[in-house]
């Protein structure tokens, strides 16, 4: 099958409840489509996620479930799990480090003010506000941001909530590269929010910190896996030029 162009597998992609049995998915092709949402834009490039790609029969039927068997999980060929992982910013902060020393000597970058900014980034602004995750953390940084930097242009999402956001924003991002990587192979996907986030965990084995961004069907639609014509409010409504 040709691959799609973008504006084809934008215009491809529907959240689709019913998947075709009878035709079967590549999982390999669908591991690419997992490697092209790694590739997303990420808060700070900290990468704070995983994708669990899910192709037991018995693993996607114990999912399904946590799902309330709803159809788009139940007839799923296949399912992706994209999960946010505060809980590893060291590991990906560290990684970061290691990747600026070998990319200024790499690139011949000899302005060491410019590689002394870099790290102070990740050495001295990451741990402060990713440190414990703690809501007392959270509030801290808050209200220190509300009380000295109260005039000036200032980063205020730093509690623990406002983290949780970043996180999940960050996911979604690479949810959606994920789907339509998938659209432009020809295969269809379902976004779900809807299921039992505690039980799901336990399947996966997920630490009590990791939190479940969305469950992801995958496969090949059927004609009733599609609701309805698609609806959008008049772009004119939603769109401002200033």
């Amino acid at each position: 099958m040709k691959e799609k162009t973008f504006s084809e597998a934008i215009a491809h992609r529907r959240s689709v409840r019913v998947y075709d049995a009878e035709q079967p998915i590549d999982s390999e092709a669908v591991r690419q489509c997992i490697k092209h949402a790694t590739l997303a834009p990420t808060s700070s490039n900290l990468q704070l996620w995983e994708f669990y790609h899910i192709t037991s029969e018995d693993q996607k039927k114990a999912i399904a479930a946590t799902c309330f068997n709803q159809p788009a999980a139940k007839t799923a060929l296949q399912l992706v799990i994209p999960v946010v992982r505060r809980d590893l910013w060291p590991e990906r902060v560290k990684a970061n480090i290691e990747f600026i020393k070998k990319g200024f000597s790499k690139n011949n970058i000899v302005d060491p003010k410019t590689q002394e900014r870099a790290l102070s980034y990740y050495q001295k602004i990451i741990p402060k506000l990713y440190r414990g995750g703690s809501k007392m953390q959270g509030f801290l940084n808050k209200l220190g941001t509300a009380f000295f930097r109260k005039n000036k242009t200032s980063y205020r999402e730093v509690s623990a909530s406002d983290l949780r956001v970043v996180g999940h924003k960050s996911v979604a991002l690479a949810s959606q590269n994920f789907m339509m990587s998938m659209a432009a192979q020809g295969y269809d996907t379902c976004p779900m929010e809807g299921f039992d986030s505690k039980k799901l965990k336990k399947i996966l084995n997920l630490p009590k910190t990791a939190e479940i961004s969305m469950v992801i069907g995958c496969g090949i639609r059927m004609p009733e896996g599609i609701y309805g014509d698609r609806f959008r409010i008049p772009f004119k409504e939603v769109y401002f030029e200033r």
